[in-house]
C-alpha cells in the first residue's frame, strides 16, 4: 500500500524516513512533471509543512539557506554581494510562479546538468546539510552531486539546509546564462562568477561551469590564471589562454559539443568582468 504522509516537525520527518523508504516532496516542480499521468509507486514524503525549513538564517560562520527556502525567497532576501550570482540564477529558474514554489534545495538534489543554482553554488563553497534520525553530516557540493541525476543522499536521510561559509562572501559576483532563447530555456551554457578585487588587483577567483560536462564544474585553471591581474580587460584576455581541462559538454540538439566549449569560454570571460562592474559583460544575448 503506497503512504502519503505530510509531517509537521523536522524530527518526525526523520523518523519516518528512518522506517521506510520515501520520495520526497518540496515545491513538486520537477516531482509532478516527472510522475506525470502514471500511478505513485512510492510513498510520499511531502516537506512542505516543515516550516523550520524555509527561510535563511546568518550564523557567525555561515549563511543557512533552508531546505524549503524558495528562489523568490533567496531573491528578496538582502545578501552580502557575491550573493549575486545566485540571485541572477534564481531569475533564471523558468517562470516566476516556479521560483515563487521550487526550492533551492531541490535544485540542487534534482542533480541535472543543466541545475541553474549548481554553478552559483559551486563560487560560493556551498556544503549540503543532510540529516537522518540518527546522525547529521556536511557534504561540499562536489562531494553530494556524484553525476546525471545521482547524488550522495543515503537511505533515512534528507537535507535540511545548504550552507554558505562567509570565508567564501567577499568580493562581487554574476551569473549568465546561455540559451536558445531569453527565458523558459534549458542552458546550453552557463557560468557563474565570484571575485575579490583589492586595490585594482584580483587576489581571489572563483568560476564555474554548468552544462558543459556531467555535473557542474570549478575551473582551477582559469582561476589561478585571473589572481594577480588588473580588475579590466587584462582578464578577458587571460581567459582566452587558460586552460578548461575540467569540461567535457556533449552534443545534443541545444549545440554541439564545439559550440558549447567554445560558448563556455565566451561567457566565462563575459560573467568574470561583470562580476568586476562592467556592465558591458552583464548580460549575454541568447544564442
Amino acid at each position: 500500500m503506497i503512504r502519503y504522509a505530510k509531517p509537521t516537525t523536522v524530527d518526525e520527518a526523520l523518523a519516518l524516513l528512518g522506517e521506510a523508504s520515501w520520495r520526497i516532496l518540496a515545491g513538486g516542480t520537477d516531482f509532478y512533471p516527472a510522475q506525470g499521468s502514471k500511478p505513485f509507486r512510492e510513498n510520499v514524503l511531502d516537506i512542505n509543512g516543515l516550516a523550520t525549513l524555509r527561510g535563511i538564517a546568518e550564523t557567525g560562520t555561515h549563511w543557512v539557506i533552508g531546505a524549503r527556502t524558495t528562489w523568490t525567497d533567496l531573491v528578496r532576501n538582502p545578501l552580502p554581494a557575491a550573493f549575486d550570482t545566485l540571485k541572477q540564477a534564481a531569475r533564471e529558474v523558468g517562470s516566476v510562479q516556479i521560483q515563487n514554489v521550487a526550492s533551492v534545495a531541490g535544485n540542487l538534489c534534482n542533480a541535472s546538468p543543466a541545475a541553474d543554482g549548481v554553478p552559483a553554488l559551486l563560487v560560493l563553497d556551498a556544503e549540503v546539510e543532510l540529516r537522518s534520525a540518527t546522525t547529521t553530516r556536511h557534504l561540499p557540493v562536489p562531494e553530494f552531486i556524484l553525476g546525471n541525476r545521482r547524488t550522495d543522499l543515503q537511505p533515512g536521510e534528507m537535507v535540511t539546509a545548504i550552507r554558505i561559509p562567509k570565508s567564501a562572501t567577499g568580493g562581487t559576483s554574476a551569473f549568465i546564462k546561455l540559451g536558445a532563447r531569453r527565458y523558459l530555456v534549458i542552458s546550453i551554457a552557463m557560468v557563474a562568477a565570484r571575485l575579490v578585487v583589492e586595490d585594482g588587483i584580483v587576489s581571489d577567483s572563483a568560476v564555474a561551469v554548468g552544462s558543459c560536462s556531467a555535473v557542474a564544474k570549478r575551473l582551477s585553471g582559469v582561476e589561478i590564471a585571473l589572481r594577480g591581474l588588473p580588475a579590466d580587460d587584462a582578464l578577458a584576455a587571460a581567459i582566452q589562454s587558460a586552460p578548461m581541462d575540467e569540461l567535457s559538454p556533449i552534443g545534443d540538439v541545444r549545440g554541439s559539443a564545439e559550440y558549447r566549449l567554445d560558448a563556455a569560454r565566451e561567457i566565462v570571460a563575459r560573467a568574470v568582468l561583470g562580476a568586476t562592474g562592467d556592465a558591458a559583460y552583464d548580460k549575454v544575448a541568447a544564442a
